[in-house]
C-alpha cells in the first residue's frame, strides 16, 4: 500500500463539521433537530467532542439590487441585476446578461470612488463593456476622400497590417492599425487592443501589369503572363518603325 493511501486512510471524515465554540476548531456535530425559517433553516447541533449543543442559524445571502451599465459598441443602457450580498466584483470580472458576455471595466462604491475589487454590499454602480463582441473604429481612404465606418467583429480575432480585407463587397488593404500605444504598419492585433484601423483601396490589376519590353520579358520568364519558352517584344507594344531583334549584331571583319 503506497504512502498516499496510508495517508487518505488516516484522514478523520467529520460530519455536520462547524466550529464549536467550547473546543475553538472545527468539530463533528451530530444533528438533533432542524428547523426551516423562511427560506433558511435552524439547526440544533451537538459536538462529537464536548457535547456542546448550540444552534447553527443558516440563512441565504440577502439579495441586493446594483445598477449595471452595459456598452455595446456605441450604445449604452442601465439595467439592474440581483446578487448575493457577499458577492465579490472586480476589474475584468466576465459575466452572462442577455445571451451575451460583459467584461467589468469600472465599479463605484460610496462616495463614487473608483475601486479594483469590492463587495457587493459596498458597489453603488458597476459598468461592463461587451466581451463575444467587439466594435473596431476604421477609416477608409479611397484616392483623396476618406470616410468613418465600423464594424463589429468576435472577441479574439486579429487583423495584420499590410493584409487584404473584404468590407463592403470591395477589398482594401490595411494600410495600419492604431492601438493605444501608437501605429503599426506590419504587426498583428487583436480587436480588443485596436483603436482604429487605416484602410487604403489597393492598386487595380492594371497598375501591376508590366509596361515597358523588359517588365513583359520579366513578366514570361516569371510566369505571371503564361509560359513563353523564349520571350519576345511584342510586336503591339514596339516603336514604329523599330523590328526587335534578340540577336547580337556580328562584328565586321577588318580589311
Amino acid at each position: 500500500m503506497s504512502d498516499d493511501e496510508n495517508e487518505f486512510e488516516d484522514e478523520e471524515i467529520l460530519e455536520n463539521a462547524t466550529h464549536c465554540e467550547s473546543c475553538n476548531e472545527m468539530t463533528g456535530h451530530e444533528l438533533l433537530r432542524e428547523k426551516p425559517i423562511g427560506e433558511g433553516r435552524n439547526l440544533l447541533l451537538k459536538c462529537n467532542q464536548c457535547s456542546l449543543v448550540s444552534t447553527l442559524e443558516i440563512r441565504p445571502p440577502k439579495l441586493i439590487r446594483i445598477p449595471f451599465i452595459l456598452t455595446d459598441g456605441p450604445s449604452s443602457q442601465k439595467i439592474t441585476i440581483d446578487v448575493d450580498g457577499d458577492e465579490e466584483f472586480r476589474l475584468g470580472d466576465v459575466f452572462e446578461e442577455d445571451d451575451k458576455l460583459w467584461t467589468i471595466n469600472q465599479i463605484l462604491v460610496s462616495g463614487e470612488r473608483k475601486a479594483k475589487r469590492s463587495i457587493a454590499g459596498e458597489v453603488m454602480r458597476i459598468s461592463a463593456l461587451r466581451t463575444d463582441m467587439v466594435r473596431v473604429k476604421m477609416t477608409l481612404t479611397r484616392g483623396e476622400q476618406s470616410d468613418s465606418e465600423a464594424i463589429l467583429v468576435e472577441y479574439g480575432k486579429t487583423f495584420t497590417a499590410g493584409n487584404l480585407m473584404e468590407h463592403g463587397g470591395e477589398t482594401w488593404r490595411i494600410r495600419a492599425i492604431h492601438t493605444g500605444e501608437g501605429r503599426t504598419m506590419r504587426g498583428t492585433v487583436q480587436v480588443q487592443d485596436i483603436k482604429r484601423m487605416y484602410l487604403h483601396e489597393p492598386p487595380k490589376p492594371e497598375y501591376f501589369e508590366p509596361k515597358t519590353p523588359r517588365e513583359r520579358r520579366q513578366a514570361w520568364k516569371e510566369g505571371r503572363l503564361g509560359y513563353n519558352p523564349n520571350p519576345e517584344v511584342p510586336k503591339e507594344i514596339t516603336k514604329k518603325g523599330v523590328t526587335p531583334s534578340n540577336k547580337r549584331k556580328k562584328k565586321r571583319p577588318r580589311n
